[in-house]
């Protein structure tokens, strides 16, 4: 007699639930990737953000795709055009021509200033002992130690005073401000009223200020004292010859819109 084999009963889940399983582990996965993918950067959201609500983006750059109604954006544009949110390239334009013409007007003005000045010296017979040039600020009369002062001192020689009067006479005709630098050469001084340059260079500027003042009646407001002692020569301390051109005072006629 022939023995019945027993049936084998497999225990657990069957076999097609672990197939599934492994399918909905695996889409699991897949949509977790997609998802840290995805993730928001707030900034760049808020930057790109931003720029759509800027209007000009949309006025300078017209779209590449044609419109389906060409009429209807032609009408935003005009009205586009009276917008006061941002400034029109056209406004540009004319602001930088106007710089353009401002500075050509102080070129202008700056060139007549000194052909006025070098007038007045020729027709005085000053062009020996005074000296005129135009510098970027404004024309710059040049008077040497010798004309004003003696050696040290900040007291105006007798024999100075008539070229002082003729300055005077010529800034009494131009309303410009004046600023009047103390120069000096680079040796040393110490003495009690001027310790060094410094002290000797802005008490000449201050005498020749003041004798101006006085003798033409011009408003002190114009003025501008300067000591620069030995700090800006216009040739090398090397000689007498030198040093006699360093020790100077200059009257600086501004340019009429120049800041103090």
């Amino acid at each position: 007699m022939k023995l019945r084999k027993k049936k084998r009963i497999d225990k657990g889940s069957p076999k097609w639930m672990v197939t599934y399983a492994d399918m909905v582990t695996l889409i699991l996965v897949f949509f977790i990737l997609l998802f840290s993918m995805s993730q928001i950067d707030l900034v760049k959201f808020q930057a790109i953000s931003e720029s759509f609500r800027n209007r000009m983006i949309f006025d300078y750059y017209p779209s590449p795709v044609p419109m389906e109604n060409p009429t209807e954006h032609t009408d935003v544009q005009k009205k586009n055009e009276g917008s006061t949110d941002y400034k029109n390239a056209p406004e540009e334009s004319s602001k930088q021509q106007d710089n353009n013409q401002t500075g050509s007007q102080q070129e202008d003005s700056l060139g007549n200033l000194l052909e006025e000045v070098e007038a007045f010296l020729d027709e005085n017979q000053l062009n020996n002992v005074i000296s005129a040039n135009r510098t970027d600020q404004g024309v710059v009369l040049i008077l040497q130690e010798k004309l004003l002062f003696e050696s040290a001192k900040a007291n105006i020689l007798d024999t100075g005073e008539p070229f002082l009067d003729k300055v005077g006479a010529l800034l009494s005709n131009i309303p410009n401000k004046v600023r009047v630098e103390g120069h000096t050469d680079d040796r040393p001084i110490s003495s009690y009223l001027y310790p060094s340059n410094w002290e000797l260079s802005g008490a000449r500027a201050s005498s020749v200020i003041r004798y101006v003042i006085d003798s033409s009646n011009i408003e002190d407001t114009r003025f501008i004292a300067v000591g620069y002692g030995n700090t800006k020569p216009v040739a090398e301390n090397n000689s007498s010859e030198n040093w006699s051109k360093n020790r100077r005072v200059e009257f600086v006629i501004l340019e009429l819109d120049t800041e103090d």
